[in-house]
């Protein structure tokens, strides 16, 4: 097994947080892969045909990405987790472009072995980053701000958890083969790769719309750890129950059941349908009537339930009669 070998002071100053490329490989990809994850299938289904075609008319970025992911590896120089928070895309990429193409083909050759013929010439780092803009322009940039409202509100999620149940609560269901071994031991692979001493170094977790998640680096110090976010593309409906709505209304109570996860307010708009000015007058009521918490991520303001509204809406779900279900 993979081991980051860690201490306390590592793990004091560990942050998590959002970027704009880290969701842009993510999406990438989804987009190769011939069987995506059922609540990414509707997502992929939109864009699938443009992304074949953008590299059907560029056989070099078509091998580029042939050599650059594999079901267990992705390339290092693709992978760098930011220098600093709230990076743009091209911020990110500014690394990524000053890199000679000696070392990309370095780094795919480690993913896949030969390299294809069309990986000799120059300008792979050009073309590489070419690619990555494409997919953020015409698959998640006119989405970004719901998506980051997603991705802030599982980080709130976990940064809430951590403070209840220590790093092992956190840790332990964000991605498949990621544990908590305790003595400064953090197991982050299943395979058994080398362990990796981050003592003296950096650790930020990054949570992205993707399918597994995987590990970042920039050696000798900065660690980066990439998992699934919680939440999907499309939300799930969440059921109000029928003595909710009697005893708050319906827009009331269909805004308090959105929130029992933490959840901004262009989110919750996204969710109800509701207007914007809407959401916001009830939500206020909801935070006065101790009912919901909130805490200011980034440019969003996020919402989540107090106990008291998690017994209420308990309460009204158990008051519910059964269904009926045929025979």
């Amino acid at each position: 097994m993979a081991v980051f070998l860690v201490d306390a002071e590592v793990m004091a100053q560990a942050r998590f947080g959002t970027s704009q490329l880290t969701e842009t490989l993510g999406a990438l990809n989804i987009l190769r892969r011939a069987q995506p994850l059922p609540w990414h299938r509707v997502w992929r289904d939109q864009h699938v045909d443009a992304f074949r075609g953008y590299l059907d008319d560029d056989p070099v970025t078509r091998a580029i990405l042939a050599h650059a992911m594999s079901s267990s590896w992705m390339a290092d120089f693709l992978t760098v987790p930011p220098a600093r928070p709230d990076m743009t895309l091209d911020d990110e990429l500014a690394e990524l472009e000053s890199l000679p193409d000696d070392r990309i083909r370095a780094d795919l050759s480690h993913v896949r072995s030969p390299l294809a013929p069309e990986l000799r010439g120059s300008g792979l780092a050009r073309r590489t980053a070419a690619l990555v803009r494409w997919v953020w322009h015409h698959t998640i940039e006119a989405d970004w701000p719901r998506r980051q409202s997603v991705l802030r509100a599982d980080v709130v999620s976990r940064i809430s958890r951590l403070g209840r149940d220590g790093w092992s609560g956190v840790i332990n269901d964000m991605r498949p083969g990621m544990r908590w071994l305790g003595n400064g031991r953090l197991q982050v692979e299943e395979r058994p790769y080398p362990p990796s001493d981050l003592r003296g170094g950096t650790l930020r977790f990054f949570a992205a719309h993707c399918r597994g998640g995987w590990i970042s680096w920039r050696l000798p110090d900065r660690f980066g750890i990439v998992y699934p976010v919680t939440g999907i593309f499309t939300q799930a409906t969440r059921t109000t129950p029928d003595p909710l709505r009697r005893l708050l209304g319906n827009a009331r109570s269909m805004i308090l059941v959105q929130a029992a996860e933490p959840i901004s307010t262009t989110a919750v708009v996204a969710a109800t349908g509701l207007p914007l000015g809407t959401v916001g007058g009830h939500l206020r009521v909801l935070t006065d009537a101790g009912l919901l918490q909130k805490r200011r991520s980034g440019r969003e303001v996020l919402y989540w339930w107090t106990d008291a509204a998690q017994a209420l809406v308990a309460g009204a779900e158990d008051s519910c009669p059964p269904m009926n279900h045929p025979p």
